[in-house]
């Protein structure tokens, strides 16, 4: 009986402890499902907060771009107000021109009449003074002279006038031919690139673990990537048109492969950055052959086709040299010249755009250096140099360059100074921070208001790091004018590697 007592006492302790394990085991899952939820709460706060802090941040651009809007407007109106304004008084000048040029004919019948009564009074004088005939003669002869030189100089003044009218005639006819027979697509500029996505649970991959892809793809491509409620898409925004370019290339490439990752966005990037390249330079065969340049020099196509994705004042760079260089063409036509090389001066002279981020100087001087450097003709590198008036124009072609890029510069929807402003705002920011030894990389974001800066570790130490920031952010404040504050982050990554064999 004691035995069998005894083996029930155990089952019963062993069934409490069963119990109690249970029990602790219920409890333990419970934290584990409390401690989940919670951590998910937190992070879809965070996501919250951010995409709130991005719909904020569009908002504000949405608001610059209206305010632009209404300032290009009453830009617009003023301009017309002008215009009618020297229309009027255009008329005016001509109503004098024509009271003036009545009055010059009745001066000259006045003198006239005056020559035939000083003879008159020649015979007068002889009979009553002390003048001999002779003397009397001189004198008469003398006022004479006098009136005709005057007259003279009337006429020759009025045959000026009249050459001048006819020349200013014959120009306006011959710019007005060109611009008629030539079409041109009005240019547009935008700062933001789209991204589809077949489903958006692609957003949140493309963040990532609390944020570290979206991190690394503005790292590396150094654009700003706008997630929101916008279904089925993603904004890239970036100053830079080749950056944003090589940046919506990476990601449509990421999005359509799936595999989105630090590790293979590098990769990816780097091969659409080989990608542009190969486009830029058939972008300019693309341009050459449409104006009919075929012996190019190839070190130039690079330079060439890179203005593809230049702006100036809001203008395509490379649109512009093709519309200038059939401007030119057709005006050389118009005055028997040859065409050939006035286009070509035309076509070749900004491209010193592609290098002025690079070297010093004007684009102008720039471009001259490098069309001379690859054997252009002296003719082409003078027109390049002097379209500006940096240097005094002395061939037909330099003035037929001057005069096409005049023309295409200043027809309706050409350019658009305001973002031209913003643009090189953006770049001076970025050569301030690339200036300082040891920075990489630098990008202006967030529409200007933060630039980061990418240091290399073997250089830059953390303290050198904070240094370097304190310097660039006195140098903005010294040199640029800018609302609001920028704020300047330098980023130093160290990265350890090895290979598993």
């Amino acid at each position: 009986m004691r035995g069998d007592e005894g083996l029930l006492q155990g089952f019963g302790l062993l069934l409490i402890v069963l119990s109690a394990l249970a029990a602790a085991a219920l409890l333990l899952a419970a934290w584990l499902v409390w401690s989940r939820r919670r951590s998910d709460s937190r992070e879809a706060a965070r996501l919250e907060a951010e995409v709130a802090r991005q719909r904020a941040e569009i908002d504000a651009a949405r608001d610059d771009l209206r305010l632009e809007r209404a300032t290009l407007t009453r830009r617009e109106e003023s301009l017309a107000d002008r215009e009618e304004q020297l229309r009027h008084e255009q008329t005016a000048l001509d109503d004098r021109a024509a009271s003036l040029d009545r009055r010059h004919a009745d001066a000259i019948a006045r003198a006239d009449e005056l020559t035939g009564a000083e003879l008159r009074v020649a015979s007068e004088l002889e009979r009553v003074g002390n003048l001999s005939h002779d003397e009397a003669v001189a004198q008469v002869l003398a006022r004479a002279e006098r009136e005709s030189r005057l007259r003279a100089a009337a006429l020759a003044r009025d045959i000026e006038h009249e050459a001048r009218r006819n020349a200013d005639r014959e120009a306006r006819g011959i710019i007005t031919t060109a611009i008629q027979r030539l079409a041109s697509e009005q240019t547009t500029e935008a700062v933001l690139a789209t991204v589809d996505l077949p489903t958006d649970d692609l957003k949140g991959r493309i963040i990532g673990r609390e944020g570290r892809n979206i991190r690394t793809f503005e790292q590396i491509t150094g654009v700003n990537v706008m997630i929101d409620d916008t279904p089925g898409s993603v904004l890239i925004s970036c100053f830079d048109p080749v950056r944003r370019e090589v940046a919506r290339l990476t990601l449509t490439e990421l999005v359509a492969d799936g595999r989105i990752q630090p590790a293979r966005i590098e990769e990816v990037h780097e091969r659409s950055k080989a990608t542009i390249a190969d486009r830029i330079v058939k972008a300019a065969h693309d341009a050459l052959e449409e104006v009919g340049i075929t012996d190019l020099h190839p070190e130039l196509l690079p330079y060439l086709g890179a203005l593809k994705y230049r702006t100036s004042y809001g203008q395509n760079v490379l649109a512009h040299l093709v519309e200038c260089a059939h401007v030119a063409g057709l005006m050389a036509a118009e005055l028997g010249l040859d065409v050939a090389r006035c286009k070509r001066a035309a076509f070749l002279h900004d491209i010193g755009k592609s290098l002025t981020h690079e070297q010093e100087g004007s684009h102008a001087m720039v471009g001259a250096d490098l069309a001379r450097r690859y054997g252009e003709h002296p003719d082409i590198v003078h027109a390049i140099e002097a379209h500006h008036n940096e240097v005094e124009p002395q061939t037909v072609e330099a003035v037929l360059t001057q005069a096409a890029d005049a023309i295409s510069g200043s027809r309706p929807g050409a350019r658009r100074e305001s973002l031209e402003a913003y643009v090189k705002r953006l770049d001076r920011l970025e050569r301030i921070a690339l200036a300082h030894e040891g920075v990489d990389r630098a990008f202006a974001m967030q529409a200007g208001r933060e630039v980061r800066v990418m240091v290399t570790p073997d250089v830059v130490d953390d303290a050198q790091s904070a240094v370097i920031a304190q310097q660039i952010a006195r140098e903005i404040e010294k040199e640029l004018t800018y609302p609001g504050q920028i704020r300047v982050t330098v980023v130093r990554e160290s990265r350890a590697t090895d290979v598993a064999r």
